[in-house]
């Protein structure tokens, strides 16, 4: 299950890619566009947003730039104020009430025909916007999402991780584009046409949530590799760490909010993705504990049981002493890190899930 997961489904991706290969029938056009944009306490980066979203190569006068500030309480919001002779507008919400319900206001006031989600720190390639709204000239999508390339500048070994994880997740969507739809989106540079947009419930995520509502209603998901975002990694397990719990946990709700896209009523297609991709990714840790046991169990049965448990030990010491190494963290010891950090992140997530918890606030970049 482990290997299928991580290396049999792609391959099985690839094939039918291959055999179906439905790819967009671009349209360069340019329809009205709405920028969403949900900020707490972004003083740090949102100076540098606003301007990148300025600077996009996209007809201003058909572009619209929405600030919701999720009750910040540092300088954000007046950072904002004084772009809004650019256009800029800025709506506060008075209590937090988190993304969803920040982009639910955003919606509201949202003119464009197409919507589109950026993060308070998401900084996107000039070209980006044309990219993207190319692809919603063919009328069977109504989703799309760009590539999110992570960047490691302090060399970490999380952030090797994560980045070589990012370049996994962007192959399999490119693929994924091939025969249908994609499962998963990044969020901070994705779009949507406008009237497919239902609104989210405070505890549901977006990045998760709205792909998926598009589905429902017959409409495609797929992956624009020319609308680029740069981001940087974190820098520390700790708060990748405490990311990942966050994001695992809001996507184990949000499946069993669609838990019905598992089933025959759909596409069996995407609903084999969905188990594939999700279901089985975020229930692998399950996979890797019963190897583990099983293979204690064996231990003394066969030297070939006592080879594979010796392997599995070595491979989790140099995932777990990794950071430690520092620079000097080999890419194979980042990727194992990683590995087990995003599982043992669901781990943690699938038991808060259990005793019925959610999250609807965070702290940007820390979790």
């Amino acid at each position: 299950m482990i290997f299928y997961v991580y290396v049999g489904y792609p391959v099985v991706v690839i094939i039918l890619a291959r055999l179906i290969n439905k790819t967009p029938k671009k349209v360069q056009s340019m329809p009205t566009v709405s920028i969403l944009i949900a900020a707490f306490n972004e003083e740090e980066h949102i100076e540098a947003t606003i301007r990148n979203k300025l600077e996009l190569d996209y007809p201003r006068e058909k572009l619209q730039i929405i600030v919701v500030s999720d009750a910040s309480t540092d300088r954000t919001d007046s950072i904002v104020q004084m772009h809004e002779a650019e256009g800029i507008h800025l709506i506060r919400q008075e209590r937090r009430g988190g993304k969803s319900t920040a982009l639910n206001i955003a919606y509201c006031h949202a003119m464009g025909e197409i919507l589109v989600f950026s993060d308070a720190n998401s900084i996107f390639n000039r070209n980006a916007l044309k990219e993207i709204v190319a692809n919603f000239g063919d009328p069977s999508i109504g989703y799309v999402t760009g590539k999110m390339i992570y960047v490691n500048p302090d060399g970490s070994p999380v952030g090797d991780g994560c980045s070589a994880y990012m370049k996994y997740e962007n192959f399999l969507r490119e693929k994924e584009t091939l025969i249908g739809s994609i499962v998963g989106v990044d969020g901070g540079i994705d779009a949507m046409r406008k009237n497919l947009y239902k609104p989210l419930n405070p505890d549901q995520l977006p990045d998760f949530v709205l792909p998926l509502t598009v589905i429902e209603q017959g409409y495609r998901v797929v992956y624009e590799a020319h609308a680029i975002l740069h981001e940087h990694t974190l820098t520390t397990n700790a708060d990748e760490y405490q990311m990942r719990v966050r994001v695992s946990l809001r996507t184990l709700w949000a499946l069993k909010d669609k838990a019905h896209l598992l089933g025959t009523r759909y596409p069996a297609l995407f609903a084999w993705q969905l188990w594939s991709h999700k279901v089985l990714r975020y229930l692998c840790f399950m996979f890797l504990i019963g190897t583990y046991t099983s293979n204690l169990l064996l231990i003394y049965s066969n030297v070939l049981y006592q080879v594979l448990f010796i392997m599995q030990n070595v491979c989790y010491l140099i995932a777990v002493f990794a950071p430690a190494l520092g620079r000097k963290t080999y890419r194979l010891f980042s990727m194992l890190n990683y590995f087990v950090l995003l599982n043992q992140a669901s781990l943690h997530a699938f038991l808060k899930f259990v005793l019925g918890k959610k999250q609807v606030l965070w702290t940007p970049r820390k979790g």
